[in-house]
């Protein structure tokens, strides 16, 4: 996907959903008409089976299938496995944890997170192999910038930089039988999303951002932080009395919602309407409420 410059605001890229068992994970997205990629394999013990979008953006299921190396990256600093732990050991282990946000350079965003007081820590470099539906393989390196509230636990965001893309064909890994084409809106809830508003502002590089209602404007996405009430009444979800920030619901554009609608009645998957949307609660393996919109 097309990614801003350090001086730039910086689009979504994706999005990080804890589980407990990827093949569930797996069995779950299927379900809801999503194609889900081969199992990848990261060097500190976590694994992920991930749902890319033709808009350039994807979802991480991510589950920790070596515990002894999740246990040793954690003792080595590493943020991403920490901040996977803290939120397993704080809601469980199926959820919705990260927003990850695209970037050219990620040494610039670590400085900004460390200068305004929001750094988790450490940035992170690695690499992982790349597989596609046809089974070629490519390697695919990341480097990692944290950023977090210092009351938060429930939450983070980082800044993702590509160092080296996947030179892969993904067009068979985004036609999804839901019609789902992207992202548009990712939904947090607080009970007190003013104090949250530098922290997304420093996070995605936009410094004149008003938050106004509460909306932050990414160049692909919006990002929402509502108050618990006003996500029980605009989605007609429970909230619960999060004080935390806590990601609560994914909104994806369709080309057809009748088409969608129509399919999740195939599967069985349990959904409400609330207005234009499409509401499905969140499951073992999904994470997040998933919300799917038509867009014309």
């Amino acid at each position: 996907m097309n990614q801003t410059t350090a001086a730039g605001i910086h689009p979504l890229d994706h999005l990080v959903l804890p589980t407990q068992s990827l093949d569930v994970a797996r069995a779950r997205l299927t379900a809801l008409g999503f194609v889900v990629a081969p199992t990848g394999i990261h060097p500190f013990g976590t694994e992920n089976c991930c749902v890319f979008l033709a808009d350039g953006t994807y979802l991480e299921p991510l589950e920790v299938g070596d515990e002894q190396a999740a246990m040793t990256a954690i003792a080595e600093g590493n943020v991403f496995v920490a901040r996977d732990r803290i939120y397993r050991n704080s809601l469980g282990d199926e959820g919705f944890s990260a927003v990850v946000l695209g970037t050219n350079n990620a040494d610039a965003d670590q400085a900004r997170y460390v200068e305004a007081g929001i750094s988790a820590g450490d940035m992170l470099s690695f690499s992982r192999a790349f597989t596609d539906t046809e089974g070629k393989s490519d390697i695919a390196s990341f480097k990692l910038a944290f950023a977090s509230d210092s009351n938060a636990t429930d939450a983070f965001l980082f800044a993702c930089e590509r160092v080296n893309a996947p030179k892969v064909d993904r067009t068979a890994l985004q036609a999804h039988a839901n019609g789902a084409t992207g992202i548009v809106e990712v939904v947090a809830v607080s009970g007190r999303p003013a104090e949250l508003h530098r922290l997304i502002s420093v996070a995605v590089n936009d410094p004149t951002a008003s938050g106004q209602g509460g909306a932050f404007h990414l160049p692909n996405a919006t990002l929402s932080v509502l108050d618990p009430a006003s996500f029980t009444a605009c989605f007609g979800l429970p909230a619960g009395a999060p004080t935390d920030l806590r990601f609560a619901a994914v909104v994806f554009s369709v080309r057809s919602a009748e088409i969608t609608a129509r399919l999740l009645a195939a599967n069985s998957i349990k959904h409400d309407i609330a207005g234009h949307d499409i509401v499905v609660q969140p499951a073992s393996g999904q994470g997040a409420a998933f919300i799917f919109r038509e867009i014309q």
